[in-house]
């Protein structure tokens, strides 16, 4: 499952969202916090793909400048984000989550937003989900995305995303 950044869909309600200062939106502020939320259990159950050594592999793809973190804060307090790499014209998300409504769609909208600033043409989404499908998220053949892979995940810029906080929500 794949989003284009030009087909991220904001419905009403959202968007209503985006236009309020609900949630401070920031990048790279706090990757680690980001990560280990993404790892915690959810209530579908216990287990997470996200070990101790996982966690440590990515925080160092963090320092070298190629995973990087959009958080959505609430009151100081970090209620949703996600996490990814950045290859190229590819942002590879891994995870995402959400403590609070609508956090981890309004994340996302800033992730589309910084792609379309950096000129990130695919997000890899990876698993199929409906929730990410409501956002315009499809599915496509594996052949067209390993065609699309070698167009876009070329030399990548490194360094960190942080920006000045934004508001949304």
């Amino acid at each position: 499952m794949v989003l284009f950044p030009e087909e991220l869909k904001i419905s009403r309600s959202l968007g209503k969202r985006l236009r309020g200062a609900h949630f401070e939106l920031a990048l790279d502020r706090d990757f680690e916090a980001v990560i280990r939320a993404c790892a915690a259990p959810r209530r579908s159950g216990p287990e997470t793909w996200l070990h101790p050594e996982m966690i440590l592999a990515y925080g160092e793809l963090h320092r070298l400048g190629l995973a990087h973190s959009v958080e959505a804060w609430h009151a100081g307090t970090l209620v949703g984000g996600l996490y990814g790499l950045h290859l190229g014209g590819v942002f590879f998300g891994e995870s995402m989550f959400s403590l609070e409504r609508d956090a981890s769609k309004v994340a996302l909208a800033r992730l589309v937003e910084e792609c379309r600033a950096r000129d990130i043409r695919l997000i890899d989404c990876q698993v199929a989900s409906e929730h990410l499908a409501s956002l315009g998220a499809r599915e496509i053949a594996r052949s067209e995305f390993a065609a699309m892979l070698r167009r876009f995940a070329r030399r990548t810029p490194r360094g960190s995303w942080a920006r000045d906080v934004t508001r949304a929500g």
